[in-house]
C-alpha cells in the first residue's frame, strides 16, 4: 500500500459510505422517521467512523513501517557504499558488512563465508556468536551441506527449517540452534567468491521474498567492496614492484658511472706507475678508495629504500620515521624529526614522498659535512609539507659545484615531484647549509 492509494481510499470511502446511508434512508423513510430510528442510523455512522478512521491508521501504520525498514535498508547500503571509498582491511569490512546484514533483518545470527579457489573457506566471520561460542564449535564449516549449494550453484537459498531440509548435513556440537536460513551468493568480478547468511529472525517468523531481495542487494553492493579492496591491494602491488623496477634501474645508473669512473682511475693508475710517478698513482688510488666507500654506502642506502615500508601500520608518518633511525646509524648523524600525523595519500604519492626523502638524506651523507639536520613532515589544511634541512656547507643555487663524478640526486627528486604534481624548492648557498622542501596538494 503506497500513499497515493491510501489518498483515494480516503476520498472515496467517506463518499461511498455516505452514499450507502443516503440511499437507505430513502429506502427505509419510515423506519428512520421515528427516535429509533434516527438512532439507528447515528449509531451505523459512528460504527462506520470507528471501522474507517481504525482501517487508515492500520495501512498508515503499515506504510510506517515499511518505510522504517527502507530507511534501514537505506542506511546499511550507504554505509557498505561508504566503505568502497574507504579502503577498509578486508576483514574489517567483511565483519561490517555481517553485522549490517543481521541489523538490516533484524536476525539473531549472521555470517559471511569468503572461499579458496579449491571451494574451502578461507575466511568466515559471524555475528551474534561471542567468542567463546566461537571457540565452542570448533573449526570452521568445510562447505558442504546448505553452505556449499549456495557457492556450488550460485543461487538464494530460503529455508524456513533447515533440519527438514535434504540438503543440510547438521549443525556441529556445540552450535547455536538454528532453524530458518537465508543465504546469497557475493556478486564479485574479482577472483573472490563468497556467501552472506542470516539465521533466525527475531520475531521467530520465517523470511519473506522481501528478506532475500534486501540481501541481495547488500551481497551486491558488498562484492563491489570486495572487488574495491582486491583492486586496490593489486595496485598496491604494482605500486611497490614499479618502484623497485625504478630504484633498480637509478642503482644501476649509479653504478655505471662508478665503474666508468673505476675504469678511469685505473687507466690513469696504470699509466702513472708506467712513467714512475708514484705519488700520483697513490693520489688517484685514495679517490679510487673514496669513490669505493661512496658506492658501498649508496648501495646500502638502495636496499634499505626498498625495504622500507609504505603501505605498512602507521603508513607514510611511521615509514618516515623507521627510515630516519635507520639513516642515523648508517650515517653517524643524529636528525632532529618533527613528523605529524599523515593521512594516506595513495600508493604512488607516498612512494614518491619517501624517495625523495631518501635521495635528500643522501645526499646529506654525501655532501653536505653537515653536522646537524632537520626533518620535518606535516598535513595541514589539505596541504602536505616535506621538509629536509642542513648545516652543511652547501652550493650555489641553484645549480650545485661541478664535481669529479656526475650527481643526480637533485635532478631526481625533481623528477619525482613532478611525477605527483608536487612542488619542489631547493634553497642553498656556500656555507649556508641546504634546504629542500616540497608541497603536494589533493586535486
Amino acid at each position: 500500500m503506497n500513499l497515493k492509494r491510501l489518498k483515494w481510499i480516503a476520498v472515496l470511502a467517506p463518499i461511498g459510505f455516505i452514499g450507502v446511508l443516503e440511499y437507505s434512508r430513502y429506502a427505509l423513510a419510515p423506519v428512520f422517521a421515528s427516535l429509533q430510528g434516527r438512532l439507528l442510523i447515528t449509531g451505523v455512522v459512528a460504527v462506520g467512523a470507528i471501522f474507517f478512521y481504525g482501517a487508515i491508521f492500520t495501512l498508515i501504520a503499515y506504510i510506517e513501517k515499511s518505510l522504517e525498514r527502507k530507511n534501514r535498508e537505506l542506511s546499511a547500503l550507504y554505509s557498505t557504499g561508504l566503505d568502497l571509498t574507504s579502503v577498509l582491511a578486508p576483514e574489517e569490512l567483511l565483519q561490517r558488512v555481517v553485522d549490517l546484514a543481521r541489523n538490516l533483518l533484524s536476525t539473531r545470527y549472521g555470517a559471511l563465508a569468503i572461499y579458496n579457489e579449491d571451494g574451502s573457506i578461507q575466511n568466515f566471520v559471524t555475528s551474534g556468536i561471542d567468542n567463546t561460542e566461537a571457540a565452542s564449535i570448533g573449526s570452521l564449516p568445510v562447505g558442504r551441506g546448505l553452505l556449499g549449494f549456495v557457492l556450488r550453484e550460485g543461487q538464494c537459498l530460503r529455508v524456513p527449517q533447515v533440519s527438514a531440509d535434504s540438503r543440510s548435513c547438521g549443525f556441529p556440537e556445540n552450535h547455536p540452534p538454528m532453524n530458518s536460513l537465508l543465504a546469497v551468493p557475493l556478486s564479485c568480478h574479482s577472483p573472490i567468491r563468497g556467501n552472506l547468511y542470516v539465521s533466525e529472525k527475531v520475531d521467530d517468523t520465517d523470511f519473506t521474498e522481501e528478506d532475500q531481495q534486501v540481501l541481495m542487494r547488500l551481497a551486491s553492493q558488498t562484492g563491489i567492496a570486495m572487488d574495491n579492496s582486491y583492486l586496490h591491494s593489486q595496485v598496491k602491488g604494482l605500486a611497490v614492484a614499479e618502484e623497485r623496477l625504478r630504484l633498480g634501474r637509478e642503482l644501476h645508473d649509479v653504478q655505471a658511472q662508478i665503474l666508468a669512473y673505476v675504469n678511469t682511475k685505473t687507466q690513469a693508475i696504470e699509466g702513472l706507475l708506467a712513467g714512475g710517478r708514484v705519488e700520483e698513482a697513490q693520489q688517484h688510488l685514495q679517490s679510487l678508495s673514496t669513490a669505493a666507500r661512496e658506492a658501498y654506502a649508496d648501495v646500502r642506502e638502495g636496499i634499505l629504500g626498498m625495504r622500507t615500508p609504505v603501505d605498512g601500520e602507521g603508513g607514510l608518518g611511521k615509514a618516515i620515521e623507521a627510515f630516519i633511525e635507520v639513516w642515523e646509524d648508517q650515517a653517524g648523524l643524529k636528525v632532529n624529526g618533527e613528523i605529524g600525523e599523515i593521512p594516506e595519500l595513495g600508493n604512488e604519492v607516498e612512494l614518491q614522498l619517501i624517495r625523495i626523502l631518501q635521495e635528500a638524506l643522501a645526499n646529506v651523507r654525501k655532501h653536505a659535512r653537515a653536522t646537524r639536520v632537520k626533518v620535518e613532515a606535516s598535513f595541514l589544511q589539505e596541504r602536505l609539507l616535506l621538509r629536509v634541512e642542513d648545516d652543511g656547507v652547501g652550493f650555489d643555487s641553484p645549480s650545485p659545484v661541478a664535481r669529479s663524478r656526475p650527481r643526480f640526486g637533485l635532478a631526481t627528486m625533481k623528477e619525482r615531484a613532478e611525477a605527483i604534481g608536487a612542488t619542489l624548492e631547493i634553497r642553498s648557498q656556500p656555507g649556508g647549509g641546504t634546504r629542500v622542501e616540497l608541497e603536494w596538494s589533493p586535486k
